[in-house]
């Protein structure tokens, strides 16, 4: 892990995903012990207060903290994306795995239905699930899990496919290993790069996606701090105070872009071809796309 996260350094992109990474996780753990401000506590005299050194970041439309509830927001937003990270992780390997390595009269169902599902936004799937269940976070993941989990099983697919097809794959079947074994110890390796850089979209997805949710009324409650609300409660007045929409504006776009930086990182850690600074790009004959 020490030598993957050196390889990760070296690169430009993956020190600064890094660095803000590690700062969105310290800040969610500061959050649970402490804020600047108790996040109900309303200063209603100075509603939408410029910055100050009592409100670095200002008030809010009714005189709250806005340091404070960003602080807070972030073990929010940070639970939703790992959540719907470890779900697409989940879906997208298993089916992306049953797809490719089943006999073809499962595989092929699957491959259609996966390219059903593909079409299906993440907001509408999120509204069709909010319409039973009503809106919450759990909404969030469950639409962004599933949705990206199907998107990464459709990438996946190929890659599979590709690396069952090698001759040490092929030699392992013929000395009697497991499929459940082939899987984990040699498909899933080799994989692994393409895993890397889904997820960390993924987990970016899960971010955007819980603010336009969230602005949709299907995601955080207005007593749950997270980013989303922040800017929900902040966009209808831009035009009156608008560093109260920069600022959750800004962290948002900053840790997207973080974790798009540390996945590419990642993968280039992972992938011995990139790290010696050649790419091969390898089309399996006969494979679907």
């Amino acid at each position: 892990m020490r030598r993957l996260l050196a390889e990760v350094w070296r690169r430009p992109g993956g020190a600064f995903g890094l660095i803000v990474l590690v700062l969105v996780v310290a800040g969610a753990l500061v959050s649970l012990m402490w804020t600047p401000h108790p996040l109900l506590d309303a200063d209603t005299a100075n509603r939408l207060a410029h910055p100050s050194w009592s409100h670095p970041l200002g008030t809010d439309t009714v005189g709250r903290d806005m340091a404070s509830w960003l602080l807070a927001g972030t073990r929010t937003t940070l639970a939703v994306s790992i959540g719907a990270t470890v779900l697409a992780g989940v879906v997208g390997v298993v089916l992306a795995a049953a797809s490719a390595l089943l006999p073809t009269g499962w595989s092929e169902p699957l491959v259609v239905l996966i390219d059903i599902l593909v079409a299906l936004p993440v907001m509408l799937l999120a509204m069709l699930l909010a319409a039973p269940f009503g809106g919450s976070l759990v909404v969030v993941v469950l639409a962004v899990g599933f949705g990206a989990g199907v998107s990464t099983a459709r990438v996946l697919r190929p890659a599979i496919i590709a690396v069952s097809r090698s001759d040490y794959l092929l030699a392992s079947r013929a000395t009697g290993t497991g499929d459940l074994a082939r899987i984990v110890e040699h498909i899933l390796p080799n994989v692994s790069p393409a895993i890397v850089v889904q997820l960390s979209n993924t987990a970016a997805v899960a971010i955007l996606s819980e603010v336009g949710l969230t602005f949709l009324g299907y995601g955080a409650s207005p007593a749950t701090p997270s980013w989303g609300r922040v800017l929900s409660n902040a966009q209808a007045f831009i035009g009156v105070a608008p560093l109260s929409v920069v600022w959750p504006g800004l962290t948002i776009a900053i840790t997207v872009l973080a974790l798009a930086q540390f996945g590419d990182a990642l993968r280039d850690a992972l992938d011995p071809a990139l790290r010696r600074g050649t790419v091969i790009v390898t089309e399996p004959e006969g494979v679907a796309a």
